[in-house]
């Protein structure tokens, strides 16, 4: 079942920013396997007359690889329609002067090619999955404890998402054992960052008001889209728990059972 009041507001957006992993399908072995339903759900949006983007926290692999793997699944998705957070992080650190020390996946290291990475003077988490080793960890601990003035970067702040074979830590997880260990509050760039979905907006060319997100991320889909001025709209599907209905601080305008029928409900309301 699903909440409908929500579906009223369709009228009048103008734009839909979509999660991926949990939303379009489910990661694991391989290239992961799509939700039933999302690839038609993806076409019958390019199809209207609103604008869409894609925003991931995905960071176990370069944009242009993740969307090559969402394109083999399927997808109708370009390079270009997706906002991931690694991009971000380089233009951040080039913008501050910051030479990173890398937690990440070994897959993401081609994002950060063209950033100095000698002598760091910050720390740059990501989702490193088996990279998180207690070495790796204790040399980026090493890192920022050195350093007279220390910064983390994150790369989201997820505590853990789907995949085929059930649920796995993410990287808020390990950022809040490195913040722990130095007393320095990690910048978090992607997904809640309300500058992070700013870009997004900005990209589109739309007011906040105009857009909506869905996603499967009460907290960081939904919520940190409801902080910038969206609706956020929350799938059952990828780390959906049903314990979100009933969150104490997060409310979702809407909770619907994947995106097909968010779809179907939104562009109902514009016939």
């Amino acid at each position: 079942m699903a909440d409908t009041g929500w579906s009223s507001c369709a009228r009048s957006l103008k734009g839909v920013i979509l999660d991926m992993c949990g939303v379009l399908y489910d990661s694991g072995e391989g290239d992961g396997v799509a939700i039933p339903g999302s690839i038609e759900a993806v076409r019958k949006l390019k199809a209207s007359d609103l604008k869409l983007r894609f925003c991931t926290n995905e960071t176990q692999a370069s944009r242009d690889k993740f969307v090559a793997k969402l394109q083999r699944l399927g997808f109708d998705i370009s390079v270009e329609e997706v906002f991931s957070p690694a991009p971000a992080a380089v233009a951040v650190l080039k913008q501050r002067g910051l030479r990173p020390h890398l937690l990440v996946h070994d897959a993401l290291l081609p994002e950060f090619a063209s950033v100095d990475k000698s002598d760091p003077n910050c720390v740059v988490i990501g989702d490193a999955a088996d990279n998180f080793s207690y070495q790796n960890l204790n040399e980026a601990f090493r890192v920022l404890i050195g350093l007279e003035k220390p910064v983390l970067f994150s790369l989201g702040r997820g505590k853990y998402y789907k995949e085929m074979d059930g649920l796995s830590l993410d990287v808020g997880v390990y950022m809040k054992a490195l913040e722990y260990a130095t007393d320095v509050e990690a910048e978090v760039i992607g997904k809640p960052a309300t500058s992070f979905f700013q870009s997004v907006l900005n990209d589109m060319v739309l007011q906040s008001h105009e857009v909506m997100m869905i996603g499967d991320d009460l907290v960081n889909d939904v919520g940190g889209a409801q902080q910038c001025g969206m609706k956020g709209v929350q799938v059952r599907t990828g780390k959906y728990r049903p314990s979100d209905e009933k969150h104490p601080t997060v409310a979702a305008d809407g909770t619907v059972d994947d995106l097909a029928q968010a779809v179907d409900m939104i562009l109902s309301q514009r016939c």
